[in-house]
């Protein structure tokens, strides 16, 4: 493992073949990851998800809805856990589709348990860092809130490459005034230069509405 992975991370395995789950479940616990297991999607979804790294280990075929249907799914639900597909019924095309979805590997069975790891080691890999940057965003919209709302303006004008007269036209006020703001939001953010506020509104557009998207 590339990590220290096996203190939080768990692994969720849906296929409804018990003696892979079984199989995999004991693959997993000899390198010290802990795992579920589960039958089927309904299975899986009527449980709550622990708010732990980890990734989902998908069989394609499945009782009910698909793995590639569930696929399709997972951002509608609210669950972003890497996936990676395992089959004894893949081809070519139902592979691509699974990796153009951002599957993280697509194994047919029978797979090594190496592979095995590695993907799932990838995966959760993955999800650390996706965690990672969903609390640095919070953090960093966090500070953005604590602006003023005048502040905040200022901030987005200046970040999409406007000058402070431009900003000071656009919001009508004076030229000083626009660089006292400026000079507020890059404290209050905690930024140290330009482009790490800039880097700081990227994150924090896509939790604005269309008014601040200059």
């Amino acid at each position: 493992m590339t990590r220290d992975l096996t203190d939080k991370a768990l692994v969720h395995i849906v296929d409804d073949d018990e003696s892979v789950r079984y199989t995999l479940c004991q693959l997993l616990r000899s390198v010290g990851l802990h795992a579920r297991t589960y039958g089927s999607v309904t299975e899986f979804t009527s449980e709550p998800l622990p708010d732990k790294p980890g990734c989902l280990v998908l069989d394609v075929r499945l009782p009910g809805v698909s793995g590639l249907e569930f696929q399709g799914q997972l951002n509608d639900l609210g669950i972003f856990l890497p996936v990676i597909f395992m089959t004894g019924h893949g081809d070519i095309p139902m592979s691509v589709r699974a990796m153009k979805a951002g599957a993280v590997d697509f194994l047919p069975k029978p797979f090594r348990d190496q592979d095995m790891l590695d993907a799932i080691s990838s995966a959760i890999d993955r999800d650390h860092d996706r965690r990672a940057n969903t609390d640095q965003a919070a953090d960093i919209y966090d500070r953005f809130t604590r602006l003023t709302p005048r502040e905040q303006e200022v901030m987005m004008f200046a970040t999409s490459g406007k000058m402070n007269k431009q900003t000071a036209g656009y919001l009508g006020i004076s030229i000083v005034t626009v660089k006292i703001h400026r000079r507020a939001a890059m404290t209050k953010m905690e930024a140290r230069t330009l482009p790490d506020l800039v880097r700081m509104a990227d994150m924090v557009r896509p939790m604005l509405g269309v008014g601040y998207r200059q």
